[in-house]
């Protein structure tokens, strides 16, 4: 019997590690392929992929209820057969791009299109979660709401299907964007970022951040006619990194702290939300989870289309609003630690479109310092405060101080402002540590935005002429 017991675990164990990391290797190569494409809207194009991403589990939510009435080997199969089936069948209209300026490409008004096309998919899900869970439904209305879904869901598939069946007239001058040989620039000219298939845009030289590189560049030149050896330089932030140059650079680790503590911080209240509910007195806790996730896709979508605009107009680094984030999380878990009349419904908002505006800035931040050539890589290494967060906090200090309250109650269930109060308090000081490393991440790499975006679009300066 324990053999068969350990036989029939086992390979239920092996199919949530591979489906886990299958998970997060689509995403990232998601999150790849649309940065190259769209580097000139990274910000509104991590807001977008994120916030998607937010949602995806609200929507297999509504399909498990209302669609295939609680079935866990439905889903199952929908899982194993339909998306497989349907990723394959999205693959047509993929397509390598080579990305034109933001006021001379349509890509502006497609992005708009699936933001509002996001946020209403978002607010769907929110207000049927709401009905299924107050009113009984019959099989009709079942269905009628996820047909609605359905269309809601795939009415961005508008934009591939038009470019597609209508495809622009391309303007003359304009080379071809499947020949990476017209994307390299003439000499004196600009280019706009590289599509997937040629190198990434943030290889050319940014040029230098001081006014010495013209003196170490004829340096270099003295040094090679005298025939010194030379070893290449190390790029420069806004140049393309390799992991090993990026991990020895000072702005990769504040940037890495401070995704680390306030995601985790965040993280450890999406873990726990049933539980504080119920330790606050709330009675029913099941709508806190869609509240706190429909916020969460607020704060990404939100951040990256704000992100965008101040980055374009005033230069602002992403980072500023991971600043302000991590301040209102501070405030609202000494909120939470104090216990005050009604605090749950203005928290769980507030932490949710926090926690989403820190997901959603990290992905062009890291962009835009360490380059687009080794993206994937870097931004998975980045990637890596999720799990150990919600390792520390969530699973050590929360689980732990909770226990020994519900130990002290004499129940598995720990009830009153005790059970969390200790943690709060600690995500509260992690939250203002992250303030602060955040603001002397934004002042650091200031420079590097003003050069980016001096143009008033994401640009790339060309190498002194030396």
């Amino acid at each position: 019997m324990h053999n068969a017991h350990r036989t029939r675990v086992s390979p239920i164990w092996a199919a949530l590690v591979v489906a886990t990391n299958s998970t997060t290797w689509f995403g990232t190569a998601v999150l790849v392929t649309n940065m190259r494409n769209f580097p000139f809207s990274r910000g509104t194009d991590s807001g977008i992929l994120k916030g998607y991403a937010g949602i995806a589990a609200a929507v297999y939510t509504v399909i498990y209820i209302l669609a295939l009435k609680d079935s866990d080997s439905k889903l199952l199969l929908l899982l194993t057969l339909g998306i497989p089936i349907l990723c394959l069948a999205m693959m047509y209209f993929i397509r390598p791009c080579a990305p034109a300026s933001g006021e001379e490409s349509s890509d502006h008004v497609h992005f708009i299109f699936s933001q509002v096309a996001s946020v209403l998919l978002a607010l769907y899900l929110l207000i049927t979660t709401i009905i299924s869970d107050v009113v009984s439904l019959n099989d009709t209305v079942s269905c009628i709401l996820v047909l609605i879904l359905v269309i809601v869901l795939m009415s961005p598939l508008a934009i591939p299907v038009k470019m597609t069946l209508f495809p622009a007239a391309k303007k003359r001058n304009v080379p071809p964007s499947d020949s990476s040989d017209h994307l390299v620039p003439k000499e004196g000219e600009s280019t706009p970022a590289d599509s997937l298939l040629t190198s990434s845009s943030s290889a050319t030289t940014l040029g230098s951040l001081n006014e010495n590189e013209d003196a170490l560049d004829a340096d270099m030149l003295l040094a090679v006619g005298e025939g010194a050896v030379k070893k290449r330089r190390r790029p420069r932030r806004g140049e393309d990194f390799k992991i090993s140059e990026a991990i020895i650079k000072a702005d990769f680790w504040l940037l890495w702290v401070v995704s680390f503590l306030g995601i985790g911080a965040g993280v450890t209240v999406l873990n726990n939300l049933a539980q504080i509910g119920v330790a606050f007195g709330l009675e029913n806790t099941t709508l806190s989870l869609p509240l706190f996730s429909f916020c969460n896709f607020v704060g990404r979508i939100g951040s990256g289309a704000i992100s965008e605009h101040f980055v374009r107009l005033k230069m602002i680094p992403r980072t500023l609003w991971m600043t302000f984030a991590l301040l209102v999380m501070l405030m609202t878990f000494i909120l939470f630690a104090f216990a005050l009349n009604g605090v749950l419904y203005a928290a769980i908002p507030l932490l949710g479109i926090c926690y989403g505006v820190l997901y959603a800035i990290t992905v062009p931040t890291v962009s835009e310092l360490f380059g687009l050539r080794h993206f994937g890589l870097i931004y998975s290494f980045m990637g890596l405060g999720n799990p150990i967060g919600a390792l520390l906090f969530s699973g050590t200090l929360a689980g732990h101080i909770y226990d020994a309250e519900a130990a002290k109650q004499r129940s598995s269930t720990c009830v009153g402002p005790d059970c969390f109060k200790v943690t709060f308090l600690v995500l509260a000081g992690v939250c203002g540590l992250g303030a602060i490393l955040s603001i002397i991440l934004t002042v650091r790499i200031r420079p590097v935005y003003q050069l980016l975006y001096s143009g008033g679009s994401f640009r790339l300066p060309q190498a002194s002429g030396h």
